[in-house]
């Protein structure tokens, strides 16, 4: 009941005009971003945070938790017409999706491909209105010792379970972490590693970075690919619905994909992706007829939809109540937010309850409106992806200028850009983890400043970590992940050999 009436809270702050309208514009904007093949929902937040100064800061969230949730809307368009998915999220639903569109049945896909992403989304925050307050009040409890701690964990579990070499994702933390102490110590107040350089003594603004390693490093992927231009042929899609037969065949998939998905969201590190390949495969092994996915099956779009659009709202969780992004779309609203002024955490919900719970009623709303979007305007959306890339590179570069130099208004700024921008493209090519990098980037100087008030409440004693038995269970954790994940590694490696062999 107490999470109703804050939830009512919520509704109230979200029921005004101009808040409705930034629902709207951001849900259709992140449903045009996803769809676009390359760009994906963090570039988006991270391009179209100029979009958000000038606003409050519930405002704020709500924009771009709209454009977060609107691009899962809008991810699986790309997979089902070109089979190219509009993000990593999205890659799923080209396994069924396309064929679904080669077999004549694109209308379907879209169809299913929004309500599932609709119950998805209705599942999921309905979980994140019910769990919100307890994560909140347990996180209350929390010392320097266990917010270093879990701080521990999250790190150590965006290494593990991001894709690629462990190794590379420990470099690219490390990376993160040494930025993160570029300027003056919060404690000492001594100058730390700026060289002399003046614009860097109140350190790096995250928000530049992100958009370099996103937002300027996709543009120089793309750049690659700049005469490519996707033809689409509206006339084949036919009508944007499905059978009865049909949605009884997605009814369980839905149901099951939806919490795994937003179980999954809440870890740090896995993200949507890694919901919707496990959702796609849990459905093709309990379907009585798994030979048919990969063939056109029109579970193999319903399972992965609904579970990204879950995870979405997951991720919302840690950001909102322990201020720590689960996903690196919500890192770039988490530095966002920051700049506003905003904290987020546990007392986010005590003194600004209209803030937190603000963005989870426009969630629901925004579902909605997503979902009257995406079946009643499907055939215009889909137009957008005639869009050359000669047009959208320039634009992504553009706004991405713009937003740097209206943070601090500091030319400086775009050196620093181009510099994020181009080490993001070599990350890249090297297959080097950027979302390691974002979050110890962030987190850096909170986890270093909480390492360090704990052992000055203990003088100097490294036992308060396993003194308290939350702090202790988080490194328990942090520990186990990272020995699980090197043993997974080895053991593929050692497979990897014996195949060559």
């Amino acid at each position: 009941m107490e999470a109703l009436s804050y939830l009512l809270i919520g509704f109230q702050e979200v029921l005004t005009p101009v808040n409705l309208f930034w629902v709207l514009i951001g849900g259709v904007t992140g449903t045009i971003i996803g769809m676009l093949p390359g760009v994906g929902p963090a570039t988006g937040v991270a391009v179209l945070i100029p979009l958000t100064y000038g606003m409050n800061p519930t405002t704020a969230l709500i924009t771009m938790a709209a454009i977060y949730y609107g691009a899962m809307f809008g991810g699986s368009r790309a997979s089902i017409m070109i089979n190219t998915p509009g993000d990593a999220a999205s890659i799923a639903t080209c396994f069924d999706g396309y064929p679904m569109t080669r077999n004549g049945e694109a209308g379907k896909a879209l169809a299913i491909s929004a309500i599932a992403s609709f119950v998805g989304g209705c599942i999921s925050v309905i979980m994140l209105v019910f769990l919100t307050l307890p994560v909140a009040d347990l996180a209350l409890e929390f010392g320097p010792a266990e917010m270093f701690a879990l701080l521990l964990f999250a790190l150590t579990a965006t290494v593990t379970l991001s894709q690629g070499s462990i190794a590379k994702g420990f470099v690219a933390l490390s990376l993160g972490f040494m930025l993160s102490t570029i300027g003056i110590d919060a404690q000492t107040g001594l100058m730390r590693f700026t060289f002399g350089v003046t614009a860097l003594q109140d350190g790096i603004d995250f928000l530049v970075a992100m958009i370099g390693l996103y937002a300027v490093a996709e543009a120089f992927r793309n750049y690659a690919s700049i005469d490519r231009r996707y033809r689409i042929d509206v006339t084949s899609i036919g009508k944007v619905m499905i059978s009865r037969q049909d949605m009884k065949k997605c009814l369980m998939p839905m149901l099951r994909s939806s919490p795994l998905g937003f179980i999954i969201g809440v870890l740090p590190g896995m993200g949507a992706s890694v919901a919707s390949m496990l959702a796609y495969a849990t459905e093709k092994q309990l379907n009585k007829n798994p030979e048919r996915f990969g063939k056109g099956a029109i579970e193999g779009v319903a399972a992965p939809e609904a579970a990204n659009n879950g995870a979405s709202s997951g991720a919302m969780i840690p950001l909102l109540t322990l201020g720590i992004p689960g996903s690196g779309t919500t890192a770039v609203m988490l530095g966002a937010l920051m700049m506003l002024g905003v904290k987020p955490g546990p007392v986010l919900f005590q003194q600004h309850p209209e803030i937190a719970w603000g963005v989870i009623a426009s969630i629901i709303i925004g579902n909605v409106i997503l979902i009257v979007i995406n079946l009643g305007l499907v055939v215009p959306i889909v137009k957008l992806l005639n869009v050359p890339q000669r047009i959208l590179i320039p634009m992504i570069l553009g706004l991405g200028f713009l937003g740097t130099y209206l943070l601090n208004y500091s030319a400086f700024d775009f050196l620093l850009l181009s510099v994020f921008g181009l080490g993001g493209y070599i990350m890249s090519k090297l297959e080097v983890p950027i979302p390691p990098l974002v979050l110890a980037l962030i987190l850096g100087s909170n986890t270093e400043q909480s390492f360090r008030r704990a052992l000055s409440i203990s003088n100097g004693d490294f036992m308060i970590f396993l003194q308290k038995p939350i702090s202790l269970v988080l490194i328990v954790l942090a520990i186990f992940s990272l020995v699980y994940s090197i043993r997974r590694e080895v053991r593929s490696a050692t497979k990897a050999e014996d195949v060559v062999a």
